[in-house]
């Protein structure tokens, strides 16, 4: 009903009735949010289908309701026709009789917009026929918000179940939290932490029923939030001077990644640099309920870089730094031995595993710059691998779109290169480059997620001095999650929101409740006085003064009275050491003046050997060097 008050209001003068607040049209919004046409993007057209650039619109869109109010049509001018009917007429003339008289199809008076051309509506319906054909994985790219907040690279991203929370984190240490529903356009975060001080988020991740969530950082120990952001618990950690790592109750070095059971609430996975995997009971933060110790080429300690749970959470995975991929199936009396063994996986770090729904495909991620499909029937070798994909960051992942025909992975940014950080899209089919998405042209993409129920791809980003989370959407595409927030304007300051803090002035009051005057002239006389400030005594200049020595006779007082008392002359640096000592040996000799005297009574008479040399020419006259 409002809507047709609203476009009949456009054959009524604008001052007549009341008018309406001015609203900005959700279009322009958009208008603001659309992406650049000049992204690098290998797609032909599918980005720009559903633009809504058609000419006319739907008669039941606000868009077309608002165009009229905010551009009403002038009254038509009164026309001198009689009419049959003998009663007054009430409110505007009757339009003219010659837009009667032009439609031929129809007798009747034309109420409310005009229909759109036939023509129009055969060329939309072929533009969108094609258009459908183009974009059948229905992928939303032609808007984009960012969630700023972060100082560095985004390394960690979880949305919850029901796309109303994004948690992300990142290497500045924080843990920031974003909720559609209470944020307006301005995009701001409710809740940030810092779980652990000095230590990078890594990884985050939702907990089935969407009321906990599992953090991981660069400490020994993950923790477990409920939704609001308050810690639940933090899990032990382990004794580092234990060998054995099955002896062990936690970890003994920094985490590398963690993943909730798809299935179970109470269970969770988390990896290590310590080179071991560990089921944990989340009510129990005490000791893990099983340690998973890899396959290794040879003894020592390599670090498990990534895990990831399958689909019902009957398998793990793990990616080892050796690029090794190893799966073991959780069955009864299952160990450490891996069911699946593939030792030469990718030549560096694998970043990301992702399992399919169906069990069939494995996806992994590298250091390498590869991303490699795998079939788990048959694991000797790679069903396709997709190179040239940089990557520097070890939380780079992998994901599948909500139908899986789509894979996505992000692209880390080169010194020398042009093109900036890239969120890729290949068919699962076809095994082909199905688009190449700019996301920023400074900022390596890092970790990407395409959520199912708001048909939206969230793609984190950064470097060392700025990161955030960018969500790509389409109007006529997603629903909800973005859509909410950015139609929402940040409401404005009234007064009510400034309190001037008022300024009392009482002179007489008691010394209790008397304001304390201002201490800076205090403090700067304190400052100059050097006997209040501890300030130390600058060094001499010249000769002495006030009881000072002087730099020309010393700056110590010891030197100052050996100078005056003759004991050192200025030139006992260029006499030569032995000859300074044996000039005062006959001194010594006749007048002792310190040790000989003590000793003169009691001190017997030195006999001193005779020379080797003198007993050998006495032993042997003859022989005599020549």
């Amino acid at each position: 009903m409002e809507e047709e008050d609203e476009g009949m209001r456009a054959f009524f003068p604008t001052s007549f009735g009341k008018k309406t607040k001015s609203q900005t049209p959700i279009d322009s919004i958009h208008k603001a949010t659309r992406r650049p046409s000049n992204q690098p993007s290998s797609s032909s057209s599918s980005t720009n289908i559903n633009n809504n650039n058609t000419p006319f619109p739907s008669l039941s869109s606000n868009s077309w309701l608002n165009s009229f109010q905010n551009n009403p049509k002038p009254p038509p001018p009164p026309t001198t026709t009689t009419t049959n009917d003998d009663d007054m007429i009430i409110g505007p003339p009757r339009p003219p009789a010659a837009s009667v008289e032009d439609d031929d199809d129809d007798d009747e008076a034309v109420i409310g917009p005009p229909r759109p051309p036939v023509d129009s509506d055969e060329e939309e319906e072929e533009e969108v026929s094609d258009g459908e054909e183009e974009n059948r994985h229905r992928i939303p790219l032609s808007n984009e918000i960012v969630l700023k907040g972060h100082t560095k690279v985004v390394s960690a991203l979880a949305i919850d179940h029901s796309g109303s929370r994004v948690l992300s984190g990142s290497y500045d240490y924080t843990l920031r939290m974003y909720d559609f529903q209470g944020m307006n356009a301005r995009l701001e975060s409710f809740r940030q932490l810092e779980p652990s001080e000095g230590h990078q988020v890594r990884s985050i991740s939702w907990s089935p029923s969407a009321d906990r969530f599992l953090c991981v950082t660069g400490s020994a120990q993950a923790k477990i939030y409920d939704r609001d952001g308050l810690t639940l618990g933090e899990f032990i950690k382990g004794d580092m001077y234990i060998r054995d790592l099955k002896n062990t109750k936690g970890h003994i070095t920094g985490l590398t990644c963690g993943e909730w059971h798809p299935k179970t609430k109470e269970t969770i996975l988390t990896s290590s640099e310590d080179g071991s995997l560990r089921i944990w009971d989340v009510n129990d933060f005490t000791s893990q309920k099983q340690v998973i110790k890899p396959k290794l080429a040879r003894p020592g300690r390599v670090p498990v870089t990534t895990c990831a749970w399958d689909r019902e959470g009957k398998s793990v995975a793990g990616g080892i730094g050796d690029g090794s991929i190893q799966i073991w199936s959780i069955k009864p009396g299952w160990g450490s031995r891996p069911d699946i063994y593939v030792a030469n996986g990718h030549s560096d770090e694998i970043t990301g595993l992702k399992f399919s729904s169906d069990g069939r495909i494995l996806l992994s991620r590298s250091f390498d710059g590869s991303l490699k499909v795998w079939d788990l029937r048959q694991m000797k070798t790679s069903l396709k691998s997709f190179e040239d994909l940089p990557n520097h960051y070890a939380q780079t992942n992998v994901a599948f779109s909500p139908d899986e025909q789509l894979i996505l992975t992000g692209t880390s940014v080169e010194r020398d290169s042009t093109t900036g950080g890239l969120l890729c899209l290949f068919d699962r089919q076809k095994l082909e480059v199905v688009s190449k998405v700019g996301i920023s042209p400074t900022c390596s993409v890092v970790q990407c997620a395409w959520h199912p129920k708001l048909n939206q791809i969230f793609a984190t980003a950064g470097d060392k001095h700025q990161g955030g989370t960018h969500i790509l959407y389409d109007p006529t595409l997603s629903t909800r999650g973005a859509l909410v927030c950015v139609a929402r304007a940040p409401r404005k300051k009234s007064i009510d929101d400034f309190q001037a803090e008022p300024v009392i002035h009482n002179p007489h009051a008691l010394p209790l409740f008397r304001d304390q005057p201002s201490r800076k002239r205090q403090r700067e006389k304190i400052l100059k006085d050097p006997l209040k400030s501890h300030k130390p005594e600058a060094p001499m200049n010249g000769p002495g003064f006030g009881g000072r020595v002087g730099v020309t006779k010393g700056s110590l007082l010891t030197q100052y009275l050996l100078k005056q008392g003759g004991l050192i002359k200025e030139t006992w640096m260029d006499e030569d050491p032995r000859e300074a000592i044996l000039k005062y040996a006959d001194v010594a000799e006749k007048d002792p003046k310190f040790i000989a005297p003590a000793y003169a009574d009691t001190q017997p008479k030195p006999l001193f050997a005779k020379s080797d040399s003198e007993d050998e020419e006495d032993k042997y006259p003859l022989l005599k060097p020549l």
